[in-house]
């Protein structure tokens, strides 16, 4: 094993100690996310993939169906929103997987920081590394969908604020399934039903902006979801692993 390899091991075995000797929840916090940014930004390919699923969905849509723009442009903002949606879901299944599987999520049970806040931090993450750059890249695709110009910006914002719920509630998911070994379906059935909130209101969000309505209310109801989500979901995540690994 490497000293880099080494030294992440570590600090998933004790991130409380790391960056001064007291430790303290900001600093195992800042630990958590380093940590995993380092492993993710290794295996660059399970960060790719949602990418490429959802460029390869949008590409090859109008092949399928029709070029005509008219048509492309009335189904873009739910075609969008949906290849989104399931390209964050692809990468769900391996958030608290690799943490499983080393032994370093028995030590962030047994961390003296409140599980739900370095559960909160590995999502974050998940969102920078997936969910941020879905929203950035949908308005380029959004141009092979004849989307008109002036929806790319509410089409990011909107993207921006459903995927880090779709991170939230997808990791409870992720919690509860990742003891077994084949979860990935079953993980899918249970955030599925929970994300059709987002999905009818960031959707619900471009399709405002492409008739000129103004989306204000959308990206408020989202923000909301948002907002409910932080709340809730990392109290949820915990003890959904804390179930995973105790049983």
């Amino acid at each position: 094993m490497s000293k880099a390899d080494a030294s992440v091991q570590r600090d998933a075995a004790h991130p409380a100690a790391v960056g001064e000797p007291g430790g303290g929840l900001a600093v195992a916090v800042w630990a958590t996310l380093k940590r995993d940014l380092t492993l993710m930004l290794r295996r660059r390919g399970e960060v790719l993939n949602p990418l490429v699923f959802f460029a390869l969905v949008i590409t090859l849509f109008p092949i399928g169906i029709s070029p005509d723009p008219e048509l492309l442009a009335t189904i873009a903002p739910g075609l969008l929103w949906v290849a989104a949606l399931l390209a964050a879901l692809l990468s769900l299944d391996s958030l608290f997987r690799g943490d499983y599987d080393d032994g370093s999520l028995e030590q962030l049970l047994l961390a003296p920081q409140p599980l739900a806040m370095l559960g909160l931090a590995k999502v974050a993450v998940h969102w920078l590394l997936t969910g941020l750059p879905l929203a950035l890249m949908a308005p380029v695709l959004g141009i092979m969908l004849a989307l008109p110009a002036g929806s790319y910006l509410i089409l990011a914002i909107s993207l921006a604020l459903g995927s880090a719920s779709l991170s939230l509630i997808g990791a409870i998911g992720a919690a509860l399934t990742v003891g077994l070994s084949r979860g990935g379906v079953l993980l899918s059935l249970l955030v599925l039903p929970l994300y059709i909130p987002v999905l009818i209101f960031g959707a619900g969000a471009v399709q405002a902006a492409i008739l000129g309505d103004g989306a204000a209310a959308h990206l408020a109801i989202l923000g909301a979801l948002l907002a409910l989500a932080l709340m809730l979901a990392p109290w949820a995540i915990a003890a959904s692993l804390r179930i995973s690994i105790n049983g």
